[in-house]
Protein backbone atom coordinates (compact mmCIF):
# COMPACT_ATOMS: atom_id res chain seq x y z
CA UNK A 1 0.00 0.00 0.00
CA UNK A 2 1.30 3.47 -1.17
CA UNK A 3 0.88 6.06 2.10
CA UNK A 4 2.85 9.17 -0.03
CA UNK A 5 1.00 12.20 -0.26
CA UNK A 6 -0.21 13.35 -3.48
CA UNK A 7 1.02 16.39 -4.51
CA UNK A 8 -1.13 19.75 -4.37
CA UNK A 9 -1.94 21.43 -7.24
CA UNK A 10 -1.80 25.32 -7.50
CA UNK A 11 -2.48 26.45 -11.01
CA UNK A 12 -6.08 27.76 -9.28
CA UNK A 13 -3.78 30.03 -7.14
CA UNK A 14 -1.57 31.23 -10.10
CA UNK A 15 -4.39 32.54 -12.23
CA UNK A 16 -5.61 34.04 -9.49
CA UNK A 17 -3.30 35.76 -8.12
CA UNK A 18 -2.15 36.92 -12.26
CA UNK A 19 -5.74 38.48 -12.44
CA UNK A 20 -5.56 40.19 -8.89
CA UNK A 21 -2.04 41.90 -10.49
CA UNK A 22 -2.88 42.30 -14.13
CA UNK A 23 -6.29 44.72 -13.54
CA UNK A 24 -4.21 47.14 -11.49
CA UNK A 25 -1.46 47.13 -13.60
CA UNK A 26 -3.58 47.65 -16.65
CA UNK A 27 -5.99 50.63 -14.78
CA UNK A 28 -2.28 52.69 -14.54
CA UNK A 29 -0.89 51.67 -17.47
CA UNK A 30 -3.50 52.73 -19.91
CA UNK A 31 -4.70 55.91 -17.35
CA UNK A 32 -1.08 56.78 -17.98
CA UNK A 33 -1.40 57.23 -21.45
CA UNK A 34 -4.51 58.22 -21.34
CA UNK A 35 -3.29 61.58 -19.63
CA UNK A 36 -0.20 61.64 -21.69
CA UNK A 37 -2.44 61.85 -25.25
CA UNK A 38 -4.47 64.58 -23.38
CA UNK A 39 -1.17 66.82 -22.83
CA UNK A 40 -0.08 66.09 -26.10
CA UNK A 41 -3.36 67.42 -27.56
CA UNK A 42 -2.99 70.35 -25.10
CA UNK A 43 0.73 71.17 -26.13
CA UNK A 44 -0.44 70.86 -29.58
CA UNK A 45 -2.98 73.03 -29.68
CA UNK A 46 -1.19 75.63 -27.47
CA UNK A 47 1.99 75.42 -30.59
CA UNK A 48 -0.48 75.82 -33.18
CA UNK A 49 -2.00 78.92 -31.48
CA UNK A 50 1.84 80.43 -31.23
CA UNK A 51 2.45 79.81 -34.53
CA UNK A 52 -0.89 81.42 -35.86
CA UNK A 53 0.38 84.33 -34.11
CA UNK A 54 3.75 84.14 -35.11
CA UNK A 55 2.44 84.34 -38.46
CA UNK A 56 -0.15 87.22 -37.79
CA UNK A 57 2.30 89.64 -36.91
CA UNK A 58 4.17 89.37 -40.27
CA UNK A 59 0.68 90.79 -42.04
CA UNK A 60 1.33 87.88 -44.46
CA UNK A 61 -1.65 86.20 -46.26
CA UNK A 62 -2.34 83.50 -48.19
CA UNK A 63 -3.07 83.62 -51.56
CA UNK A 64 -6.98 84.16 -51.79
CA UNK A 65 -7.69 84.86 -48.29
CA UNK A 66 -7.92 87.38 -45.69
CA UNK A 67 -5.86 87.98 -43.03
CA UNK A 68 -7.76 86.20 -40.27
CA UNK A 69 -8.59 83.25 -42.78
CA UNK A 70 -4.91 83.01 -43.33
CA UNK A 71 -4.08 82.84 -39.51
CA UNK A 72 -6.95 80.17 -39.40
CA UNK A 73 -5.14 77.84 -41.72
CA UNK A 74 -1.81 78.48 -40.37
CA UNK A 75 -3.43 77.48 -36.63
CA UNK A 76 -4.92 74.16 -38.31
CA UNK A 77 -1.46 73.41 -40.37
CA UNK A 78 0.31 73.19 -37.07
CA UNK A 79 -2.59 71.34 -35.30
CA UNK A 80 -1.41 67.84 -36.49
CA UNK A 81 -5.13 67.29 -37.68
CA UNK A 82 -6.76 67.94 -34.35
CA UNK A 83 -8.50 71.00 -35.92
CA UNK A 84 -9.31 70.01 -39.33
CA UNK A 85 -13.02 71.25 -40.12
CA UNK A 86 -13.38 72.60 -36.89
CA UNK A 87 -12.93 76.19 -38.08
CA UNK A 88 -15.37 77.76 -35.43
CA UNK A 89 -13.04 76.72 -32.56
CA UNK A 90 -10.28 78.99 -33.63
CA UNK A 91 -10.48 82.97 -32.95
CA UNK A 92 -8.85 85.96 -34.00
CA UNK A 93 -9.16 88.85 -32.03
CA UNK A 94 -7.79 92.31 -31.65
CA UNK A 95 -7.14 94.53 -28.96
CA UNK A 96 -6.50 98.32 -28.53
CA UNK A 97 -3.40 98.26 -26.21
CA UNK A 98 -4.24 101.20 -23.96
CA UNK A 99 -7.56 99.89 -22.74
CA UNK A 100 -7.59 96.24 -23.81
CA UNK A 101 -10.76 96.42 -25.66
CA UNK A 102 -11.44 94.86 -28.62
CA UNK A 103 -11.18 95.93 -31.66
CA UNK A 104 -12.76 95.06 -35.46
CA UNK A 105 -9.32 96.07 -37.00
CA UNK A 106 -5.66 95.04 -37.10
CA UNK A 107 -4.04 98.32 -37.22
CA UNK A 108 -0.25 98.32 -36.09
CA UNK A 109 0.05 98.82 -32.68
CA UNK A 110 -2.84 96.58 -31.56
CA UNK A 111 -2.89 93.34 -29.56
CA UNK A 112 -3.92 90.17 -31.35
CA UNK A 113 -4.96 87.01 -29.87
CA UNK A 114 -5.12 83.75 -31.63
CA UNK A 115 -7.20 81.01 -29.75
CA UNK A 116 -8.36 77.59 -29.72
CA UNK A 117 -11.29 77.67 -27.40
CA UNK A 118 -13.63 74.80 -26.54
CA UNK A 119 -12.06 71.66 -28.11
CA UNK A 120 -13.34 68.72 -26.24
CA UNK A 121 -11.13 65.99 -25.58
CA UNK A 122 -12.25 62.52 -24.73
CA UNK A 123 -11.06 59.87 -22.18
CA UNK A 124 -9.81 56.65 -24.05
CA UNK A 125 -10.46 54.49 -21.55
CA UNK A 126 -13.37 55.94 -19.29
CA UNK A 127 -13.63 54.75 -15.48
CA UNK A 128 -17.22 55.38 -15.92
CA UNK A 129 -19.70 54.65 -18.19
CA UNK A 130 -20.26 58.24 -19.14
CA UNK A 131 -16.49 58.83 -20.33
CA UNK A 132 -15.76 62.61 -18.83
CA UNK A 133 -14.88 65.10 -21.45
CA UNK A 134 -12.39 67.71 -20.80
CA UNK A 135 -12.43 70.73 -22.57
CA UNK A 136 -9.39 71.96 -23.93
CA UNK A 137 -8.32 75.76 -24.42
CA UNK A 138 -4.95 77.68 -25.65
CA UNK A 139 -4.55 80.84 -25.94
CA UNK A 140 -1.35 83.22 -27.72
CA UNK A 141 -1.05 86.65 -28.05
CA UNK A 142 1.56 89.48 -29.26
CA UNK A 143 1.34 92.90 -30.43
CA UNK A 144 1.12 93.90 -34.33
CA UNK A 145 3.96 95.99 -35.47
CA UNK A 146 3.80 98.99 -38.14
CA UNK A 147 4.29 97.57 -41.23
CA UNK A 148 7.55 99.36 -43.36
CA UNK A 149 6.71 102.45 -45.43
CA UNK A 150 3.79 103.41 -43.92
CA UNK A 151 1.50 100.57 -45.62
CA UNK A 152 -1.73 99.59 -44.41
CA UNK A 153 -2.67 96.45 -43.12
CA UNK A 154 -4.54 93.41 -45.21
CA UNK A 155 -8.03 92.95 -45.20
CA UNK A 156 -9.37 91.10 -41.92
Amino acid sequence: MNTAAKPVTRSGNTLIETALILVPLLAVLLATIDFALAIFVRATLQHAVREGVRYAVTYETLPGLGHDASIKQIVQKHALGLLNGRDELIHVRYYDPVHLEEVPENSPGNVIEVSVEGYQWRWLVPLLRSGGVIEIHAWASDRMEGLPGGRNPPPR
